[in-house]
């Protein structure tokens, strides 16, 4: 998942996977192959423990923690996209723990993550917070969720894409969930330079990392 999605976005979860599946097989690699640079950065000087890596695509998020010395799970809605980074693993001869399923979906272990990365994540919005939640749930005391997106569209150009914000997490979602429990280190826009993938055209990262306390 990524946040270069369609202009709308299905409930059902099949129906979001045959949609990334389908945007996926009709195209080479879709993303630069590269980590991103914000996750690189953030992530410099943190000592390696379990970390999930939130809508993995083709893997070059998971694949670099990996070679970093995290133990990474990495879920992707897309079996399409997952293929793509197993292969890559398997050339590189390293272990990641692929998960084909949403966030919500995967039920994933509470508080067992050192680090869970949220880049440019697509969420659909429900009225219990459920993916929210979910991020912050697979925290352990002491970890960090990192989460990083592009700086939300206008009005103006969500209508043009045929987007409707309210259907969507953003950081205002993930932010108004965190308590006295959380410490917020970095929430700023910052400049992106990006050459190749899909989301090459945008200039500012929105980064937000927040560290549990316990």
């Amino acid at each position: 998942m990524s946040a270069e999605s369609p202009e709308s976005l299905p409930q059902d979860p099949a129906a979001v996977e045959e949609l990334w599946d389908q945007r996926y097989a009709g195209s080479g690699e879709l993303w630069s192959g590269h980590p991103n640079a914000v996750l690189v950065s953030e992530t410099r000087g943190l000592q390696p423990g379990r970390a999930l890596d939130v809508g993995c695509g083709e893997g070059a998020d998971a694949l670099w923690l990996t070679q970093q010395g995290w133990d990474v799970t990495a879920l992707d809605v897309s079996g399409v996209a997952l293929a793509r980074a197993a292969r890559q693993a398997k050339l590189r001869s390293v272990q990641v723990n692929w998960v084909h399923a949403g966030l919500v979906e995967a039920a994933l272990s509470p508080a067992s993550f050192a680090l869970v990365s949220a880049q440019y994540p697509v969420l659909l919005r429900t009225d219990g917070n459920e993916a929210e939640r979910a991020l912050l749930r697979a925290v352990a005391p002491g970890g960090i969720l990192l989460w990083v997106h592009h700086p939300p569209p206008t009005a103006e150009e969500a209508e043009a894409r045929g987007i409707d914000l309210r259907d969507y997490v953003g950081l205002a979602d993930v932010a108004a969930l965190l308590d006295d429990d959380w410490r917020i280190e970095v929430d700023e826009t910052r400049p992106r330079h990006v050459s190749a993938g899909a989301g090459a055209h945008h200039k500012e990262d929105v980064v937000l990392r927040a560290r549990r306390l316990q």
